[in-house]
């Protein structure tokens, strides 16, 4: 494509919080944007799609109405065009299901024609007045070349696997992110270990313990935390995921928001509390017979590594609070050991000694998401990111229910005016006295 004809913003990466700008871009902008995914189609974490999970925010952190409850890319809109709207209402619930938040999502896509599959961006290059991307299109088999006054980074997170467990067998030893592909063999196993805490573990281990009456596996939950603790879920600790806790977060000193990221780390990590009730019903029913199935439950420890002896695999443990060590044995682990941001090499290879870093990993953010370049810091061309932003942004930076804000504020900057209203001053809470 000719430089000469540029678009206004192009976006890497087609997850929930670039789908959600691309479709509040559409609906009341009239930017040209385009938008690549390297994957063939949207499926948000298919491998965690477990049956009859739900999402941890409610539904009104759908993709569009915190900046327009009147869209038609609403969740609700969605209810209503499928003629679920009624079941809905007597579903009871504000959660939307998992799954049903990922046909959401595909139905939004759908809808959209600035969203491009099967097409990986291989590199960005600033240009001078704007960047040239460079995009893999494995439909057509040919290198495109756009060139866009802005680009969003929304490259999302990939699974943190820990140091020296990588290249093991996919069927026996994988990351959450993968469970349901593997879920049948994994249940083969006559023991099988799960690795971590959180969310992802808690499910997993709750799927897999309501299957256990059909198998005859050994079932272990080990968790380098100081126990199974509960989600801070309390309605005033729940503004802590609020616009206005992010703006006061941002203006601290890096030094302050890392010691802030740690005191919330409840409200960052924690499991459901409705997951870790109905854990404990069928733990409390297995209790009542004296068959009850072998199951083990194991915080305070840390696995250091896992190898393979014959047929089983050997995890080195540790009881960091006793400064114990000890193995264990189990048939197949399941690593419910959290993500890190995805961040494409080509970024580095371009950016990494042309913009202000705060640490060696942390890159420096602007409060409206724009990384801060050495030269020329007052640029008209702006490269957005909305992918590692917890140092930056706070505790909230993966939430679902501040993207929608996020996206306004791009959108806002991009445009020079208020196409969205930016919402403050909508909580109970204050973090600082007025001056």
């Amino acid at each position: 494509m000719s430089r000469h004809d540029i678009y206004d913003c192009i976006g890497i990466g087609v997850g929930p919080y670039n789908l959600s700008l691309a479709a509040l871009m559409e609906e009341k902008t009239d930017l040209k944007v385009r938008f690549f995914d390297q994957t063939p189609e949207f499926q948000w974490h298919p491998g965690m799609l477990i049956n009859l999970t739900d999402l941890q925010v409610p539904f009104i952190a759908d993709l569009v109405t915190f900046a327009n409850p009147q869209s038609r890319y609403s969740y609700l809109n969605y209810l209503h065009t499928h003629n679920r709207l009624y079941k809905f209402f007597f579903f009871h619930k504000f959660e939307m299901p998992r799954q049903e938040y990922n046909d959401y999502a595909r139905w939004v896509v759908g809808q959209l024609t600035t969203c491009q599959f099967h097409s990986e961006v291989i590199g960005v290059t600033d240009v001078g007045d704007c960047y040239k991307v460079e995009v893999d299109n494995r439909l057509r088999d040919v290198r495109e070349v756009y060139y866009a006054k802005h680009v969003v980074m929304g490259t999302g997170s990939k699974p943190l696997i820990l140091d020296g467990m990588e290249g093991l067998p996919d069927g026996d030893v994988h990351h959450t992110s993968k469970y349901l592909f593997h879920k049948d063999t994994t249940m083969k196993g006559s023991s099988i270990t799960i690795v971590g805490s959180g969310q992802s573990a808690a499910e997993v281990f709750f799927d897999l313990l309501k299957e256990q009456g059909n198998h005859s596996y050994q079932l272990t939950w080990l968790t380098r935390s100081e126990g199974i603790l509960q989600l801070e879920s309390s309605k005033l600790g729940q503004e802590f995921f609020a616009p206005d806790y992010v703006d006061y977060f941002h203006g601290l000193t890096f030094k302050k928001r890392m010691e802030a990221l740690k005191t919330l780390d409840q409200l960052r990590n924690g499991i459901d509390p409705d997951t870790l009730n109905n854990i404990y019903n069928i733990l409390y029913n297995h209790s009542v017979s004296d068959q009850s199935p072998s199951i083990t439950i194991q915080p305070l420890t840390e696995v250091n590594a896992i190898h393979k002896e014959g047929e089983v695999y050997v995890l080195d443990c540790r009881q960091w609070q006793e400064d114990r060590d000890f193995s264990f044995q189990s048939n197949k682990v399941i690593l419910a050991t959290g993500y890190k941001p995805n961040i494409p090499g080509w970024f580095f290879d371009e950016f990494e000694d042309k913009i202000v870093w705060e640490d060696e990993k942390k890159f420096k953010v602007s409060r409206n998401y724009k990384l801060q370049f050495i030269e020329n810091p007052d640029r008209e061309h702006h490269f957005y990111t909305v992918t590692n932003l917890e140092h930056s942004h706070g505790a909230g930076a993966t939430n679902l229910g501040l993207a929608v804000d996020r996206n306004i504020q791009i959108i806002n900057d991009i445009v020079g005016e208020e196409v969205y209203v930016a919402q403050r001053k909508t909580i109970f809470s204050q973090f600082t006295m007025d001056k």
